[in-house]
């Protein structure tokens, strides 16, 4: 149906009062008409992410009940334990959403658990895996502006769903039809017992498992470690405190970002990749004592840090940076305790830095490089634990600022690496070093590696449309040079094949198929593009390896100029 006839249906469906209201108040708004009525919002791997609001294309409580559903009619088709965990973040019907997703749950008869509040992603993931779970949802729109929630999908192993699975609930959700009314309310469920709460022993055995992953963590003790942390409004406020309070960290925290706020008032885009995410630590951090600046976004499953510059400001690092610095630290503190296990791996992604294999290459340990979404780390974990050698695994990071060390969870864990940053930092504090000077040893050694992210966000009913044009075109104009560098390979990961330009040969990719288009411009750097999973955007992923800032910077804006669109 077109969306002028999508929107009748709605209007005609049994609603509550307040959901009519909204639907008539866009009577006559052609642009709104078809951005909410266009199409449905779609659900991928990493489930269905959106503006709330009325409308198929909008999350709302009949669209994630319709997920939900989905997923649950996926759960019982398995054979899987059909039991099922969720948690929420601090947005906007965050709580709500989580309960009608528990309800339908419950009404396929699977067992469900559910946070009595506010908990971080990769909770949720060692819940699922803790609880024996055969799924698990979390409700968050991780970095997103205030107006946006999400649905997170899990499988039984903690990670979020892989293809398979996500094309099998995408299927059920399409038989699934919308204004279904519940069978029983959330706390009808409650009383019969297939609904509970997660016991407060599921977050002390999570406490306890996160601070078994420290390295030596008596440093931060020893150095009076002062840290201003920001959760920015969401869930790291209560389990990061407890963690890094355990360890004797003296916290500051930012008062106007401590508790939750859905509006995100003094963060628009709580997204710790970006500078202006830290702008209210800085002014805390003008006036109480100040080693490292730490923040979290909404779920908690991600961190960013600044440090001070020794000028009156702070340096904000990249992710790739953090993820560079946090292997080399956990390597080298290890090979002192001469504690590498043989044939030890780390994980990152392929859009993160380069550098991070050189580093792994000094310890003698093995980097594997997989697909963008920490899914495809945890999936390396999972192989390991396959052949029990999970103990192998050192260390998985991605460049937006996402890090993990063990195998509890399966997903990036923010509390965890807030943790090793600070032992990290207290370390070097010891030391009469910063994390600052660190880096500069890592450049020293290695060279500079510059990275950088460009993301093309697109709007309108085809924007996914509009994402998957721009990779069609890449692939059929692929430049001679970039950034007047010659392209040396191309590597195709949806074809699984890779081109050396040079020598005119080619090579199959390793790695599942996936949209992703990588030009390889010798040993000076390369440029990725992807489409993202959940919006409509395009991202491209910049990297330079020079002798120096000025002239990997250089390098840069000469690539970035050419690929512009």
């Amino acid at each position: 149906m077109n969306y002028l006839d999508n929107y009748k249906f709605w209007c005609d469906a049994q609603l509550s009062a307040g959901d009519k209201d909204e639907l008539l108040q866009l009577n006559n708004n052609e642009e709104e008409l078809k951005g909410r009525f266009g199409c449905d919002l779609q659900f991928g791997t990493a489930g269905m992410r959106g503006i709330m609001g009325m409308g198929s294309n909008r999350l709302n409580v009949y669209t994630v009940r319709r997920a939900a559903q989905g997923m649950a009619a996926w759960l019982t088709s398995t054979d899987l334990p059909q039991k099922a965990a969720i948690g929420y973040d601090s947005r906007h019907n965050s709580q709500r959403f989580a309960q009608v997703c528990a309800v339908a749950f419950a009404e396929a008869g699977i067992r469900t658990w559910l946070y009595d509040r506010l908990a971080p992603t990769p909770m949720l993931s060692f819940a699922v895996r803790e609880l024996g779970c055969g799924c698990g949802i979390v409700i968050s729109a991780s970095h997103n502006a205030g107006e946006y929630n999400g649905v997170k999908c899990y499988g039984p192993d903690g990670c979020q769903m892989t293809d398979e699975p996500a094309a099998i609930v995408t299927e059920m959700i399409g038989k699934v039809p919308y204004f279904v009314p519940e069978k029983k309310s959330f706390y009808a469920y409650m009383e019969e017992g297939l609904i509970s709460y997660i016991d407060q022993s599921i977050w002390e055995k999570y406490y306890q498992t996160v601070l078994a992953e420290a390295v030596i963590p008596q440093a931060i003790r020893e150095s009076g470690l002062n840290v201003v942390y920001t959760p920015l409004c969401g869930t790291g406020n209560e389990p990061v405190r407890e963690v890094l309070g355990r360890l004797g960290v003296n916290i500051t925290v930012v008062p106007c970002q401590e508790k939750p706020d859905g509006d995100f008032k003094t963060c628009e885009y709580p997204n710790p990749e970006t500078d202006a995410a830290l702008n209210e630590s800085y002014k805390v951090a003008d006036t109480a004592p100040c080693d490292l600046i730490l923040g979290t976004d909404p779920d908690a499953d991600r961190v960013a840090i600044a440090v001070p510059d020794g000028c009156g400001g702070y340096q904000k690092l990249s992710g790739n940076e953090l993820g560079c610095l946090l292997l080399d630290y956990i390597l080298k503190a290890r090979s002192q305790k001469n504690d590498i296990p043989d044939g030890a791996i780390a994980v990152r992604s392929i859009v993160s830095s380069p550098l991070a294999d050189r580093v792994a290459e000094k310890y003698g340990i093995e980097m594997r490089a997989v697909l963008t979404g920490f899914k495809y780390i945890g999936g390396e974990i999972l192989k390991l634990e396959s052949t029990g050698e999970e103990k192998k695994f050192i260390f998985g990071f991605e460049e937006s600022c996402g890090y993990l060390k063990g195998t509890y969870a399966r997903d990036k864990d923010a509390i965890v690496a807030s943790m090793l940053v600070c032992e990290m930092a207290a370390n070097l504090k010891l030391q009469g070093r910063t994390i600052l000077d660190a880096l500069r040893e890592l450049y020293g050694t290695y060279g500079y590696y510059l990275a950088h992210v460009q993301s093309i966000e697109l709007t309108g009913a085809d924007a996914m449309e509009k994402a998957a044009k721009i990779m069609i075109d890449l692939r059929q104009s692929i430049p001679e040079t970039i950034g007047g560098v010659r392209i040396t390979a191309v590597n195709d990961y949806c074809t699984g094949i890779s081109k050396n330009i040079v020598v005119g040969t080619e090579s199959k990719i390793d790695l599942p198929s996936s949209n992703v288009l990588e030009f390889i411009l010798g040993d000076r750097g390369s440029v990725i593009a992807r489409p993202s999973g959940t919006e409509p955007k395009v991202k491209f992923y910049y990297t330079v390896v020079a002798d120096s800032k000025e002239a990997a910077k250089i390098l840069l804006d000469a690539m970035i100029a050419q690929m512009a669109i």
